[in-house]
Order: C-alpha cells, then structure tokens, then sequence
C-alpha cells in the first residue's frame, strides 16, 4: 500500500526501530527520517527485532518539504488542541482517506519529535492534520504507538481505485506560496501577520483534494492574475 512514514527529527534510536517494526507488522516499508536523529546502529535494529531492512531502506531528507514533495496525499499528526488549523481526521479517517487512493498514489504521515511534537511551520506544510483520540487526562503517547494505530487502521480499510489523479504535494504547496503572496500584494492579507486567515483557506483547500489538472488550472490563473496586475502598475512582478 502506498503509505509513506515520516519521522520528524526522532530523539531515540530505539523509537526508530520500533516504528519500523510496527510498519513492518501491518506490511509498510516506507520510512522517511527528517532532520537530526541519533545515530541508529546498532540500538535500532535491537528494536526493530526483524524489521532491520525497514531501517536499513529509510531515506533522509535535510527537510519535511523533501519527504512530501511527490506525495498526493499529507497528513500530519499532532496531540496539540490549541492551534490555529483545526485537527480534522482520526486514524479511521485517515484510512478511509488512504483507501480513496490508488496504487500509484501516494499518502504520507508524519509524525513530529518525540518531546515537542511538529512545529506549527512543519504542521502547515501537510495538506491536512490528524490526532488519535486519546484520553484527556493522559493524551500523549509512545511514537511507535501512534505509528502503529495508524498502520493498523490504514492497513485493515478496503481500498477502492480513485477516479482522479491528485496533485503532488509539491505543487499544491507552489499553489499556496502563490495564492499568499498575490492576497497580501493586494492586501487582503496582511503582510505581518497573513497566515492567521490564510491558515482557513489551506483547511478548504485540503478538503477539496485537488487533482493535476485542476491545480494546473488554478496556477495558471495565477500566472494570468500576476501578469496583468504587472501590466497595469498594479503589482511587483
């Protein structure tokens, strides 16, 4: 199945390997590692206890937007309630939505530090965000853990073919830089502060689950848009 793990500059080598174990019980093998990590050898491999070529296959990436950019699909998971995007899945939600995809279709998750979770810039650049519905009085959990409810969820839903072909993550990010810029050139956006009500736009984006051609389209608009507030005086470029 087209499920891509992303692990975003993990403390413990230990919860490294046990995520990989946990991808490898419920048949996933896509494990991205973000940023700084521990060195893995050999404490990993002690954890993923016959999961070590999931290990030994991860790719790094310097940054998130290298781990999402050919991904059609971008979630990422977070514990936090107080935030300015709203948390809009849960794990069966999630698959449900993992189930809409086809095989050449690709959705990523990704799961934050250990202590401190996703900051709110790595939390932006996912198309939608995702929490597991734990109990208030105790709502953080292990990252293997929450690794491991996802896979079982994602990996347990029926899968149907999807009709359309979704837009990479890459150019659905390039969509947004653009759509920001051009409301904070003619100030619907304050340029100080303009993700406040930017933040409400990206959610109904998501949920629009826009395919190539129609981010095609709308970056062509753009362009046209750009074009001729430039022609007319009205803009920089």
């Amino acid at each position: 199945m087209p499920l891509r793990i992303v692990l975003v500059e993990p403390k413990e080598a230990g919860n490294v390997g046990a995520a990989a174990r946990v991808m490898k019980n419920f048949g996933f093998g896509d494990l991205w590692i973000v940023g700084d990590h521990p060195k893995l050898h050999p404490l990993a491999g002690w954890w993923a206890s016959g999961a070590e070529d999931v290990v030994e296959r991860a790719h790094f990436a310097p940054a998130l937007h290298h781990a999402l950019a050919d991904a059609h699909v971008t979630v990422a998971t977070t514990s936090a309630r107080e935030r300015t995007t709203p948390v809009d899945l849960n794990p069966v939600e999630v698959a449900q939505l993992s189930a809409s995809l086809d095989d050449s279709q690709t959705l990523a998750l990704v799961f934050g530090r250990e202590d401190s979770g996703l900051t709110w810039e790595e939390v932006i650049q996912c198309q939608r965000t995702a929490v597991i519905p734990t109990d208030p009085a105790f709502p953080t959990m292990n990252l293997a853990q929450s690794v491991g409810v996802f896979c079982y969820e994602v990996s347990t839903t029926s899968r149907a073919p999807a009709a359309r072909e979704l837009a990479p993550a890459a150019r659905i990010e390039r969509l947004h830089e653009r759509v920001q810029a051009l409301l904070v050139e003619i100030g619907f956006l304050h340029g100080d502060n303009p993700y406040r009500v930017y933040d409400d736009l990206r959610t109904i984006s998501a949920r629009a689950n826009l395919d190539g051609r129609e981010a095609t389209i709308l970056l062509g608009i753009l362009r046209q848009i750009e074009w001729k507030l430039a022609q007319t005086g009205g803009g920089t470029r």
